[in-house]
Order: C-alpha cells, then structure tokens, then sequence
C-alpha cells in the first residue's frame, strides 16, 4: 500500500525483456536503502517486487499484463520514473490510499501554464470515466492528486511547483501517456452497481454467504 506521495526520482539501469515479461533495474538510493527481498515499491504507480538489489540499486520482474496496461514497456534505459516505498503502518497518510493496481494509461491532452503552476488535461477511458469525479483523488504516475475538473471523457490537475520539480510530471508534453490509478473506494461502489447491490443490502448480503462456524 502506498500514499502516493513520491519519494524520489528514480533512473532505469536496465530494461530486459523476455517472451511474455521483463525485467528492470532502477536506481534508486533512498528506496533500497532500507528494502530487503519481496519488498514493493512502486515504479512511476506500478507496484513492483525487489527480487535482486545492491547499494543503490534495485531489480524486479514485470508480467506482460503490467507491460500491456501500463507505461513501463516504453522506458528504456536513462528514463527517469517517480518511486515510493510502501508505507509503512504507523506512518502519515500524507496522500491517499494506492495500491499501485493501475486502471490503465492516459494521454496528456494540454497544458496551461501558470505564474508558478500548471493544470494538466488528461484522456479518460470510457471504462474509468465513472471513477473519477470532481475535487476526488487520482494517481498519476504514482503521483497522488486531487481531480480539479472533470469531463466524459477528460480529467484535470493542478500542479503546485513541488510536485513540478519532485516528479516526473513537471517534464511532461502534450501526447506523453501516464499511469492513472482511480480511488478504491469508486472501483467498488462501481462493482456493487453492476450487480445492482445497494449499499444498504451490505448486511443481507453477507447473511446470504455461505460460512464455515468454527468451533472454540
């Protein structure tokens, strides 16, 4: 589980690809600095495992799925990604809750430049459109943001010059693709609405579950 707010600016070593996955290697000297085998870490909003790490490096596998739906199989060697740890339980909850389960990828439509600032248009998918709604929060990149406005079939952000210069997204041109990961809690109201469950059958719901009683 992440926040969504990026720790530091990672730099791809190696991208290695295979049939059906890849392998990449980051530095990223604050992120291994205390990670250890099987610790995630998420990759620009993608949630990678360390599978191989040295002092300032670290190394982990990408399945083709990851490949195809996200940002990562466009990297090479020298692109600059933004990274977090996970976070840790009794840390802040500076952002919001990630889970670095991305929705898929959207394109950066336009930018507006400000005196010290920058909003950022962004393509939604029909099939993530229901997910995002006004002053609600998104990850971008592994960036966490709040929605400033909202079409059908847009999104918009506000960047302050922190996040300019502390992630990748101040380097961003219209056309670039970027990860996108929707709020939690909007992916499962959309799944309870699918099965026409209104939230307040919750209870009858779990009734109607088959159980196994354990016995003390």
């Amino acid at each position: 589980m992440f926040t969504g707010i990026i720790e530091e600016l990672g730099e791809i070593l190696a991208w290695d690809e295979t049939a059906d996955a890849a392998r990449i290697t980051v530095r990223a000297p604050l992120s291994v600095s205390d990670a250890g085998h099987g610790d995630s870490i998420a990759v620009s909003g993608v949630c990678l495992t360390v599978v191989d790490q040295g002092d300032d490096w670290f190394t982990a596998d990408v399945m083709a799925q990851t490949i195809a739906m996200s940002t990562l199989g466009g990297l090479g060697v020298g692109s600059v990604v933004n990274l977090e740890r996970a976070a840790p339980v009794h840390g802040r909850l500076g952002g919001h809750i990630v889970q670095g389960h991305i929705d898929g990828t959207s394109e950066l439509l336009s930018i507006v430049p400000g005196e010290s600032w920058r909003v950022l248009r962004f393509s939604l998918a029909p099939g993530v459109a229901p997910l995002v709604t006004d002053k609600g929060s998104i990850a971008v990149s592994g960036v966490s943001l709040t929605v400033s406005a909202v079409g059908d079939d847009w999104f918009e952000v506000s960047l302050i010059p922190e996040t300019l210069v502390a992630t990748t997204l101040g380097a961003l041109s219209v056309g670039d693709r970027v990860n996108i990961e929707t709020d939690i809690l909007a992916r499962h109201v959309q799944r309870l609405l699918r099965f026409g469950i209104p939230a307040d059958d919750a209870d009858a719901v779990r009734a109607s579950a088959p159980y196994e009683r354990s016995e003390s």
